[in-house]
């Protein structure tokens, strides 16, 4: 396996998906909870759980990549995983208080980042 911290990682924020989702779970049956079904609380915590499996995935596929060893090969690792850290950690914050939607750009530029390094391992 290529890289194994990925897929660790991966395997790690799967998990994380679960969790999260059994503890957000508890209470989403509540017709008002977070403000309702179609609430920007109740919509960016579903996005910040569904990160932790969607992002968690895409660090396992990262991990099985035959990519050469370069340094762009281990930044867009490195950047696979601050992704996928920042994502739900800016969704579950924006969602707690409004103002950090700005925070956005973070895990949107590391993501970026991955995949056009991924792109670019891959062509060499």
């Amino acid at each position: 396996m290529p890289h194994p911290l990925n897929w660790a990682f991966g395997w790690t924020w799967v998990l994380l998906c679960f969790v999260s989702g059994a503890v957000i779970g508890l209470r989403f049956h509540e017709r008002d909870f977070w403000g309702g079904y179609g609430s920007f609380r109740r919509r960016l915590a579903r996005l910040g759980h569904i990160s932790f499996a969607a992002l968690g995935v895409l660090n396992v596929l990262f991990a099985f990549s035959p990519l050469p060893h370069s340094t762009s090969v281990a930044v867009a690792s490195i950047s696979w995983i601050a992704g996928a850290v920042l994502m739900p950690i800016v969704c579950f914050l924006a969602a707690w208080k409004e103002r950090f939607r700005g925070f956005f750009f973070l895990p949107v530029l590391a993501l970026v980042t991955a995949v056009v390094l991924t792109i670019l391992g891959g062509l060499r």
